[in-house]
């Protein structure tokens, strides 16, 4: 069913809030999406507006007398959002892209998720992946005229006329579950992410990672791991952060004078397969080598960070000097690196 939410994520207001506060933000929705999902759409947008963001909302609804109560609507409701009208022999994709204001967002919002070739919703996408897939993505976005505008969205994107694009499904919370939670409700295109890693500084920063690892926790790959855990042990755990928002961690764990182990590592949703895990583990090599430590050493039953690690030079296998951590996790694989 579009826009139906398999879970409801946490939201994290004060900490995107910073990042988005004064920026433009367009919202693009299709007539009969906007009548459909009125009230939705009117209660985020005025929430958008709370957090002083500078919104515009563009639409095609036709300029009939049956209409004009729907734009009293708008117009009393959103007194602090411009509001554009498309005209209907105009087409609305080319419209709001080449509009006059140069937005740091455009959220287009969609009936369905932009989903992969094994009919998975995409998260995120560079501009070089949704031009290297758009093929395959092609027959399965729904909407004809957006298809056609994919390219110019990457173009734009490159050419820094746009920052990011969002296409998210419609439905309650739709554009605030987007930009103010770690998992996003739909595709978020773009490529000028800003990394940081660095150790857990404050109780929201705990927060955040048992956000994360209880996901993972979920899919059978980690231990448990609460927030009384990572608080008791915060001195150990460090985060990625992608423009200053957490989005991924990893845990230091002793093993002996010259090793350690990678322990705790997690990547939220929206940024799997963009190489975060990959940032993390080396990010988290470089630490140790500051560290003085000259083996790193990870257990993992993730078949995805099984890969990166082979990829990064990690070597597969069980030396006798560790053999008392393997036990402790007979069904994971132990992944060795010489770092000095």
């Amino acid at each position: 069913m579009p826009g139906c939410q398999a879970f409801m994520p946490r939201l994290y207001i004060k900490e995107y809030q910073k990042s988005l506060q004064g920026k433009c933000i367009f919202i693009a929705c299709r007539e009969g999406i906007l009548r459909n999902f009125f009230d939705h759409i009117v209660t985020d947008i005025k929430f958008l507006c709370r957090q002083n963001v500078k919104t515009f909302l563009f639409h095609n609804i036709s300029n009939r007398f049956a209409n004009q109560k729907l734009f009293r609507d708008l117009t009393s409701r959103l007194y602090q959002t411009t509001i554009i009208r498309v005209p209907s022999n105009v087409a609305f994709y080319p419209f709001v892209l080449n509009y006059e204001e140069l937005p740091h967002k455009i959220v287009f919002i969609e009936r369905t998720h932009l989903l992969d070739p094994d009919g998975k919703p995409v998260n995120t996408l560079t501009t070089s992946n949704a031009r290297a897939h758009l093929e395959s993505y092609r027959d399965l976005i729904s909407n004809e005229n957006l298809k056609e505008n994919i390219t110019t969205i990457c173009t734009q994107i490159e050419q820094d006329q746009i920052e990011r694009v969002h296409i998210i499904p419609a439905g309650k919370a739709c554009i605030k579950n987007e930009l103010f939670s770690l998992e996003g409700s739909g595709t978020l295109i773009a490529n000028n992410f800003n990394e940081s890693f660095e150790l857990v500084k404050t109780e929201n920063d705990i927060r955040m990672i048992a956000s994360i690892l209880k996901r993972y926790r979920s899919e059978g790959y980690l231990k448990f791991r609460d927030k009384n855990y990572i608080k008791k042990h915060k001195d150990f755990f460090y985060v990625a952060r992608i423009d200053g928002i957490i989005v991924g961690c990893a845990e230091q764990i002793y093993i002996d004078k010259d090793t350690v182990e990678l322990g705790s590592l997690a990547v939220s949703i929206r940024f799997r397969k963009q190489q975060v895990g990959q940032f993390i583990i080396q990010s988290f090599q470089k630490e140790m080598i500051e560290k003085g430590k000259s083996t790193i050493i990870s257990l993992t039953q993730n078949p995805l960070l099984q890969k990166i690690f082979v990829n990064l030079g990690f070597v597969p296998g069980n030396p006798k000097r560790y053999q008392h951590r393997q036990k402790q996790s007979p069904k994971s694989r132990m992944f060795v690196k010489r770092i000095e």
